[in-house]
């Protein structure tokens, strides 16, 4: 593997409170140093970094790959091209593939389809379930030994609480890390917008923030009865990130993150003949975008997800409330996360932090910092560069983006996968 040399890069690496210009020398897979030159290394590869920022490779919480099952929407190749194009290195992919990765043998087909790709770092998710059912606990000990780094019963609820509290015992006596996206299936009611006054207007079925919050409370009240380190993913409301703070306050052990749209959009966006605007949890209030962003700066939410969900054009056609919800997102999450850098809502310290560091810290893997010694995932971009997103710059095989054809700034230009170039021009 030829030694590489990032050169005059703003290099940004909040697990070790770095921010400063210099060079980084890699060989082997591997960080060798930052600004010194190690004694004898003689750069096979120089990357002029001038003007660009270089940071720990992007880690994601949830991307739908749409493989195995669904490869009329996207492939496990497509998507994670699209994932280095846009600066990711390490994906964590949700247990509703078809088959559901209830499975060590599905597990072990999806990491296999990985590295056939070029893309190792793929992290299954194992259903808590089997087929997701909310009945019978899965097999999280095998599933756990065949590389599943969490588990989580996806978007499907679980039969009633004592099969979701025997759950959180199994998950917390084999330390694995359960992934629970709050949703009281009950009041949701196959809704697809915020119940409140645009859903009304336009004659959505709505679903209440309450369909999150009470969901949050009972899990909450099981992870102080089982001990089961819980991350709560998709949190879309105010009073979510009040119980999170409080929870926290009691020293639970958990974590939480948000989508990057709902840093963006609120209920006044939906257009309700474009379904590229649905999705679950549905935007909520301009209240609620601000609690996000403010739980992110107290380290409430801990982390920012793409929740990548590419779907094939029939998916979106139809009645708002017929399409299939979800967003293909990945090439967007750094162009909209340098936005809020850009207004002053984050530091690009927290908002590179909310996509490296604070990931890899509640996985518990060894990604997400520069330090030397440490695999060298790497992405570098350029802050300024605009681009549109369309056809002509888009990777994912899933076009179903509310911002189609916007003008955004903030281009991946090269992507490092343990020291190796694999995207770049």
């Amino acid at each position: 593997m030829q030694p590489i040399e990032i050169r005059r890069g703003r290099i940004i690496d909040p697990a070790n409170g770095l921010d400063t210009v210099g060079s980084i020398f890699i060989d082997n897979g591997k960080i060798l140093s930052i600004d010194e030159k190690p004694k004898r290394f003689k750069a096979e590869k120089i990357i002029d970094a001038t003007g660009q920022i270089v940071c720990p490779g992007l880690i994601d919480f949830s991307a739908r790959l749409r493989e195995p099952g669904q490869t009329y929407k996207a492939t496990i190749a497509s998507e994670t091209h699209a994932a280095l194009s846009a600066g990711f290195t390490s994906l964590c992919i949700p247990p509703d593939t078809q088959p559901v990765t209830d499975t060590p043998a599905i597990a072990e087909l999806i990491r296999e389809k990985a590295e056939q790709a070029g893309y190792p770092q793929v992290y299954p998710i194992g259903a808590l379930t089997q087929r997701l059912g909310g009945k019978e606990l899965s097999a999280m000990f095998a599933l756990k030994n065949a590389g599943c780094i969490a588990v989580s019963n996806a978007e499907k609820p679980f039969d009633n609480l004592l099969i979701m509290k025997r759950a959180m015992e199994y998950a917390a006596s084999h330390e694995m890390l359960m992934i629970y996206r709050p949703d009281e299936y009950s009041l949701s009611n196959y809704g697809c917008a915020h119940e409140g006054a645009i859903a009304t207007r336009y004659g959505l079925p709505g679903i209440p923030d309450t369909a999150e919050t009470i969901a949050l409370a009972q899990c909450l009240e099981l992870v102080g009865q089982t001990g089961c380190r819980v991350h709560f993913s998709h949190i879309s409301c105010a009073r979510a990130v009040a119980m999170l703070t409080w929870a926290k306050v009691r020293q639970l052990p958990i974590s939480a993150d948000t989508s990057i749209h709902q840093l963006h959009l609120t209920e006044t966006a939906i257009q309700p003949f474009n379904s590229a605007y649905h999705v679950i949890p549905p935007f909520r209030t301009e209240a609620d975008r601000r609690a996000l962003l403010e739980g992110i700066r107290k380290g409430v939410i801990n982390a920012v997800c793409s929740d990548h969900q590419p779907h094939d054009i029939d998916a979106k056609l139809g009645a708002f409330p017929e399409t299939e919800p979800g967003i293909s997102a990945l090439e967007t999450v750094l162009p909209l996360m340098l936005k809020l850098v850009n207004s002053k809502s984050l530091t690009l310290q927290q908002g590179i932090a909310s996509l490296t560091s604070k990931p890899a810290n509640i996985l518990g893997i060894n990604k997400g910092t520069l330090a030397p010694g440490m695999p060298a995932d790497i992405c570098i971009f350029n802050p300024q560069k605009t681009w549109t997103v369309d056809q002509t710059n888009w990777q994912s095989c899933g076009q179903n983006t509310p911002f189609w054809g916007q003008s955004v700034q903030g281009k991946v230009t090269h992507t490092l996968l343990a020291g190796k170039i694999v995207y770049g021009y």
